[in-house]
C-alpha cells in the first residue's frame, strides 16, 4: 500500500509537466471529445461533436460514440467548449533581420495567440529558410507566406530596376511581392507588368502618384490599410500635395465625397481585388481616443521591448503635436475607415484579417483578436469578422483546406472557452490551439507566454 501511495505521488507531481507539453498528431490522433465546432462554411454551431486528427489533417467528425479512434489517442475534453478553425494574421511583420531567434519569438506570439496563418508583408532573404523549416515540422509556427523585400521608391528608381526586381524575387521563391510608397506611375507600371507576366502577385501600399484606379486595373492582389481610398474620394486631388494628405489621407478625410463610394466599391469587386484594412492602426496608432501614454501601458506590452514601446509612445505623441492634428477630425477620419469597411463587406469585396503586427501599439497575435472587434464596431456580425480570418483566407490562397472545419481540412484549431459568433471577443478566450501537427493545450500557452515576457 506505501508503495502504491509513493507511484501515486511521483504520478501527480509528474503530471502537470506532461500537461504542459505540445501533443504532437504525428505520433498519435488528438481527440476533441463533446465539443461544438464551428465550421464556419455557414454561420452555425454544430454541438456535441467528436473531432479527430491525425498527422496534420481532421480525418472524422461525428456524434459521440459514432466515431471511432485510437486507444491511445490524446483525448481533449471540449465540454461547454468552441472548436473553430485558427486566425490568419495576413498583415504581419516577421523581422526582417539575419537573427533567427528574434523571428521565431515573434512566430510564438503568433503561435500562441492562435494565428495558424501569417502572410509577412516585409520579406528578408531569411524568410525561405524559416518557412522552409516551418514547412517541415523542424518549427513549431504558423503557416508562413513571405513577400521579397519591399519594392519602393527607393529600392526602385527606374522602370527597368523595376522589371530586375521582380524577376529576381520570382527566381528566389518569395510568394508574391511587397509595394511600399514612392513608386511612380512608370515605375509601377514596370513592375505590375512584369508581376502580371510572372504570375506572381503583388500587395500592399498604393504609391500616392500611382493612385487606387491605377492600382485596380493593374489586378492587386490585395490592397491593405486601404491605402488609397478616401483619396480616391476627394475631389481635385491633383492639386494636393502627399505631405498635406497625410498618412492614408489622414488630413483631407473632411474633403471626401461619399457619394464616390459606390463607384470604388464596383471597382474592386469586378477586379476581384482584396482588402485587408488594418484598422487597428487607425483606432490604435492615428485616432485620438486613447492616449499614447495609456496605450503604452496595455497588458499586451509587457511582450515588447520596453525601448520598442518607448517609440511606439513617442511615434503617436510626435503625431498628436503636429499642428494639423485635431482630435475631432480624426474621429470622423475613423468613422469613414469603418464605413468604407463596411461597404467592402456590404459589396462582396472580399476581406481578410490583418492587423500590420508587430507596429505601433499592435502587438503580435493579440492585436488580430483585436481587429476582430474593430471590424464588428464598423458594422460587420461577428460571422462575417470571422470569415476575414478564416473562410476568406482559403479563397484568397485558393485552398478548400484552410479556414474550415471539415474532414480533410488542415487541423488548424482553436479551442475557446465561449462562442465568438455571439461575441467576437471570445476568440482571446483560448483554451487550445492546434497549429500544423502540433497540440498546444492551455498549460503549455500560458507557461510560453510568460517566458516572453519582457522587463518593463
Amino acid at each position: 500500500m506505501k508503495a502504491y501511495f509513493i507511484l501515486l505521488l511521483l504520478l501527480l507531481n509528474l503530471y502537470p509537466a506532461l500537461a504542459q507539453q505540445p501533443i504532437s498528431s504525428r505520433d498519435r490522433e488528438v481527440v476533441f471529445r463533446s465539443v461544438n465546432i464551428i465550421p464556419m462554411d455557414k454561420e452555425q454551431v454544430i454541438e456535441d461533436q467528436t473531432v479527430v486528427v491525425k498527422d496534420g489533417k481532421i480525418t472524422a467528425i461525428g456524434s459521440p460514440g459514432k466515431v471511432k479512434h485510437s486507444k491511445n489517442a490524446h483525448i481533449v475534453d471540449g465540454t461547454g467548449k468552441y472548436l473553430m478553425p485558427g486566425l490568419a494574421e495576413m498583415h504581419a511583420h516577421v523581422p526582417p533581420v539575419d537573427n533567427m531567434e528574434q523571428m521565431k519569438e515573434v512566430l510564438q506570439l503568433f503561435s500562441l495567440h492562435g494565428i495558424t496563418t501569417i502572410r509577412g508583408m516585409l520579406g528578408h532573404p531569411r524568410h525561405l529558410e524559416l518557412r522552409s523549416k516551418l514547412q517541415s515540422g523542424e518549427l513549431i509556427g504558423p503557416r508562413f507566406y513571405t513577400s521579397g523585400p519591399s519594392l519602393n521608391g527607393n529600392s526602385v528608381k527606374t522602370p527597368e530596376a523595376g522589371v530586375a526586381m521582380v524577376k529576381q524575387q520570382k527566381q528566389a521563391g518569395y510568394d508574391f511581392l511587397k509595394l511600399h510608397p514612392g513608386l511612380t506611375p512608370e515605375t509601377f507600371a514596370a513592375i505590375a507588368g512584369t508581376a502580371n507576366q510572372s504570375r506572381m502577385p503583388f500587395a500592399g501600399h498604393v504609391s500616392y502618384e500611382v493612385g487606387v484606379w491605377r492600382a485596380i486595373e493593374a489586378g492587386y492582389a490585395s490592397i491593405d490599410h486601404m491605402d488609397g481610398f478616401i483619396e480616391s474620394l476627394v475631389p481635385g486631388l491633383e492639386a494636393i500635395a502627399e505631405q498635406e494628405a497625410g498618412l492614408f489621407a489622414m488630413y483631407i478625410a473632411d474633403q471626401a465625397d461619399t457619394t464616390r463610394i459606390p463607384k470604388l466599391m464596383n471597382a474592386l469587386r469586378e477586379k476581384n481585388i482584396w482588402v485587408v484594412p488594418t484598422q487597428a492602426l487607425a483606432e490604435r496608432w492615428i485616432s485620438a481616443a486613447e492616449s499614447p501614454e495609456v496605450l503604452g501601458k496595455k497588458p499586451e506590452m509587457r511582450y515588447m521591448n520596453p525601448k520598442t514601446v518607448q517609440n511606439w509612445v513617442a511615434s503617436k505623441q510626435k503625431l498628436m503635436a503636429d499642428p494639423r492634428y485635431a482630435a475631432a477630425a480624426l474621429d470622423r477620419y475613423v468613422e469613414l475607415r469603418r464605413k468604407l469597411i463596411k461597404a467592402c463587406n456590404d459589396n462582396q469585396v472580399g476581406l481578410l484579417l490583418g492587423c500590420d503586427a508587430p507596429q505601433v501599439f499592435n502587438v503580435p497575435g493579440i492585436s488580430t483578436h483585436k481587429e476582430l472587434v474593430y471590424l464588428v464596431a464598423a458594422g460587420l456580425s461577428p460571422y462575417e469578422a470571422l470569415k476575414t480570418g478564416t473562410v476568406n483566407v482559403g479563397k484568397f490562397l485558393k485552398r478548400d483546406d484552410i479556414g474550415v472545419l471539415k474532414v480533410g481540412a488542415a487541423a488548424d484549431l482553436l479551442l475557446l472557452n465561449g462562442n465568438p459568433l455571439q461575441d467576437v471577443s471570445h476568440t482571446q478566450r483560448i483554451e487550445g490551439v492546434l497549429i500544423g501537427h502540433t497540440f498546444l493545450p492551455k498549460t503549455y500557452l500560458t507557461s510560453e507566454l510568460k517566458k516572453l515576457e519582457k522587463a518593463q
